[in-house]
């Protein structure tokens, strides 16, 4: 089997695990909010990576030395996959994945504050590319701005600070490090803002495993798209995983009677055309 066709079968697990996340938020939404959902799903997280990481032998790479870079990285996931769940529960499916799409757009713009990184010709103008799809996406004007689309669009936000961010980790700082303080201080946070007002609501036996989905579906995903780009260029790659929009607006469409929206599709395209430009241009060189 050839390394590209390894990497779409890493990339279908990816879009199924996307997928099944989106789904399982919208289903204990109704008695959970955000915070409670994310302590719950890092709690699963702690549980799985641990167990991992002592069946690996791999306990001795998770030092101390960058605490303050994994404070400020997973404080960045924290505040973006909160304003992902609470999205869901106010906008269609494929708005909130159209525009978790432009979080590597932001990456361009903001790693020259962040990384030092030049802010090339080519570069900004696949990000204007790309904003011109959020653009359409949202409508300004033709359709209220409503809470749903502010929050997707500041959720892509944070997850750029946490991709570049995590970046920066991974010059000095192995995977089993790096997961580590991801599930934990993102279940300090979710105890924190959870329990911010005295009272955690507990799940109940039907949210229970919505929850679990959550927390593994999380970490596969992620596993998953780091496992394609290990066999194959991010060419290839990002396309396949860019098959998240239309299979997530199928599922909208089926089991939520959300109506398939030509300009969220047209955005969308855009927004991936912007992404695969900068990505063309960054092979090339």
């Amino acid at each position: 089997m050839s390394n590209t066709l390894k990497a779409a079968l890493w990339m279908i697990g990816a879009i199924l695990s996307f997928s099944s996340m989106a789904i399982a938020g919208r289903a204990v939404a109704f008695e959970l909010d955000t915070f409670e959902i994310m302590m719950y799903r890092s709690f699963v997280g702690v549980i799985v990576v641990i167990t991992v990481t002592f069946l690996a032998g791999t306990q001795s790479q998770i030092t101390r030395r960058s605490l303050g870079l994994h404070l400020t990285r997973n404080a960045a996931h924290f505040a973006g996959q909160n304003l992902w769940f609470y999205a869901l529960t106010l906008i269609p499916l494929a708005q909130v994945f159209a525009l978790e799409f432009t979080s590597p757009l932001w990456v361009i713009v903001l790693s020259p504050l962040v990384l030092g990184e030049r802010l090339t010709r080519m570069r900004l103008l696949a990000a204007l590319i790309g904003f011109i799809g959020i653009l359409i996406v949202a409508r300004p004007g033709a359709t209220p701005i409503n809470a749903g689309l502010v929050t997707a669009a500041l959720s892509a936000i944070g997850f750029a600070f946490s991709i570049m961010l995590t970046k920066r980790l991974t010059r000095t700082e192995t995977i089993t490090c790096i997961l580590f303080y991801l599930t934990t201080m993102q279940a300090v946070f979710g105890i924190i803002f959870a329990g911010w007002d005295m009272d955690i609501a507990l799940p109940s036996a039907q949210s229970v495993p919505w929850l679990i989905l959550i927390g593994f579906a999380g970490l596969i995903a992620h596993f998953c798209l780091t496992t394609a780009l290990t066999l194959a260029p991010a060419t290839v790659v990002v396309p396949i995983d860019f098959a998240r929009l239309p299979a997530i607006a199928v599922v909208g469409m089926l089991f939520y009677s959300e109506p398939l929206d030509i300009y969220v599709l047209i955005g969308a395209i855009l927004i991936f055309g912007g992404n695969y430009l900068n990505i063309l241009n960054e092979t090339r060189k």
